[in-house]
């Protein structure tokens, strides 16, 4: 994978490159924008480096709602561009990468007294259809009161007149950043997790790189770079102040929390986005045999890198919940899972809460330090493109360098080299037969192709090898998890087993009986080839412990967020 792997084992040598070489940029966030930048910044030619503090994605990046949104809700404050260009970067994201992101019908059912009707449904998705570019296929359909219940019999029944219905795109938000990232790094971008910035470094008043802490040994190194970029999420503000250019916008944090039920308890045919008594929007979305429902939308003022449900979130979603699918009468046990994830939104001294935009911002200080703020993962192409263009004028005029155009519009995603959406049934048909030449179940096959995309022949060939020469710890686990998670430490940068487990599966989410139940054989398997002591073991243990206990129990308020952190 290009000049520099990828792989867990790599970081320190990664590290130490970072260290010894100077760059065009450095830019400190591994979420999606960053992720975005750092693709889009690499193929026009810039030297770049990232830094993330946490692992890839592990904000706000993997605590989405999963879905990469065509902006349907933002025409109900006129947002007429920004519906536009959201809806077009939507079928960007698709094509790019079909593994990763997929097309789902959603539900918009209307009801007596309730925020929508037939009339303003029917003219919202219509002029939804045409700002957004929607191809023919995907435009709206209204539906009458049978129609809507054929499509989804859980639906309330009381006071209904029919629906709206629509396309989404629903995406694994976290394997999508990773994704943009391999590819990033495949293209010549260095790119490392757990490594702090925790000191911005300056020649001159400019800025001029970062002094950034390697969480796992405590090692300290200084990277240099013509420009720096503050892609930090929820953090930019904290890069802002130690940059003392905190000032006029700044973020506001809100936080939001979905739940997850087992489709048995809570067997959604199909997607619905539903409006709540308070006026509120709630998406229901079934995924993987499961179900899952949010958000909350709520100011956040606890720990930033790691939000918790709380009681009242759990409540807020449940009743939601009940309301539009009273048969369920869902509960807290019924619970299985959940996450919380904050959204960094720009406010400005001076106007009212309500005026938060949720729109992206690029500013830059006295140093030279350039921002990205606020914004939505749907648009993260688009918002990396006018950061890199920013960037390329600025070292335009610094050193007199010149790069190509931006032409992240037509790259593939790591994985996403399928055909196109077009080509993508047959690609996974073609994996399922290769698969099964090799001694896999179709199933499993199938499933390594619908997640990796056109990586699923790494995975095959690391099957190969596994299952002709395993390892006893190897032999332990079954092929379908001991193959992914060796993939994901050789190819993915996965250091510790919540990385695996949450980010680069999703399991603790969806499949969370699974990874209690394969933790240890996977924990022991980690280690055997990163070289833990019994301590490292321990600590990596009680962090997962610690997440996938909060994935069920709420704490009663913010101030008692906080896990045991491993690194």
């Amino acid at each position: 994978m290009g000049e520099q792997g990828f792989a867990a084992q790599e970081r320190t040598a990664v590290l130490e490159r970072m260290a010894r070489e100077h760059f065009d940029i450095l830019i400190i966030g591994g979420g999606i924008t960053g992720a975005g930048i750092a693709l889009d910044a690499a193929d026009r030619g810039l030297k770049t480096a990232l830094v993330e503090m946490q692992d890839f994605a592990a904000g706000t990046s993997s605590r989405s709602t999963k879905l990469v949104h065509g902006g349907l809700r933002y025409l109900k404050q006129f947002e007429v561009k920004m519906v536009a260009e959201v809806g077009k970067e939507r079928a960007i994201v698709f094509e790019n990468g079909p593994h990763v992101t997929i097309p789902e019908r959603m539900l918009l059912p209307f009801h007596k007294g309730g925020t929508f009707n037939a009339f303003t449904t029917s003219i919202g998705l219509l002029v939804y259809d045409f700002l957004a570019g929607v191809k023919r296929s995907e435009r709206r359909r209204m539906l009458d009161i049978q129609a809507t219940l054929e499509r989804e019999p859980l639906l309330k029944r009381e006071g209904l007149k029919g629906s709206g219905s629509y396309v989404e795109y629903r995406t694994d938000d976290a394997r999508l950043t990773i994704e943009v990232m391999k590819e990033a790094v495949a293209r010549g971008a260095l790119a490392v997790n757990y490594a702090q910035a925790d000191r911005l470094l300056y020649d001159e008043g400019r800025i001029s790189g970062a002094s950034v802490t390697d969480r796992v040994t405590g090692k300290p190194y200084e990277i240099r770079a013509s420009l720096v970029i503050n892609a930090a999420g929820p953090w930019v503000d904290t890069l802002r102040e130690m940059d003392r250019s905190k000032e006029g916008k700044m973020l506001r944090l809100t936080k939001g929390v979905h739940l997850v039920f087992d489709a048995k308890r809570f067997p959604l045919k199909q997607a619905v986005y539903f409006d709540t008594p308070d006026g509120r929007m709630v998406f229901a979305i079934p995924r993987d045999g499961k179900t899952y429902a949010g958000t909350t939308d709520t100011v956040y003022e606890g720990d930033t890198a790691h939000p918790r449900m709380t009681a009242e979130d759990r409540t807020y979603v449940l009743q939601a919940i009940n309301g539009m699918f009273p048969d369920m009468k869902l509960s807290a046990k019924d619970v299985e899972s959940s996450w919380a994830g904050v959204r960094p939104l720009i406010y400005e001294d001076g106007k009212s809460p309500s005026e938060i935009s949720r729109k992206d911002e690029i500013w830059e200080s006295r140093s030279g330090l350039i921002t990205i703020a606020g914004g939505k993962l749907t648009g993260y192409r688009k918002m990396s493109e006018l950061v890199v263009d920013r960037a390329v004028r600025e070292l335009g005029r610094l050193h007199g360098h010149s790069f190509r155009a931006c032409r992240t519009r037509h790259i593939p995603i790591s994985g996403g080299s399928v055909g196109g959406s077009a080509g993508w049934d047959a690609f996974v048909s073609k994996q399922a037969v290769a698969g099964a030449a090799l001694g896999l179940s179709p199933q499993t096959a199938r499933a390594w192709a619908t997640r990796y995309g056109s990586n699923t022949e790494r995975l095959f060939a690391i099957a190969a090898r596994s299952m002709k020469e395993p390892t006893e710890t190897e032999a332990a686990l079954p092929v379908e998890v001991r193959v992914p998670l060796l993939y994901a430490m050789e190819e993915e940068m996965t250091v510790t087993p919540s990385d695996f487990f949450i980010r680069r599966t999703g399991a603790l989410f969806f499949q969370i009986d699974e990874v209690k139940h394969w933790k240890q054989l996977a924990i022991a398997l980690m280690s055997e080839h990163a070289g833990w002591s019994a301590a490292q073991e321990r600590q990596y243990a009680d962090e997962l412990d610690a997440y996938l206990y909060e994935a069920v129990t709420p704490v009663e308020s913010e101030k008692q967020s906080g896990v045991v952190k491993a690194i």
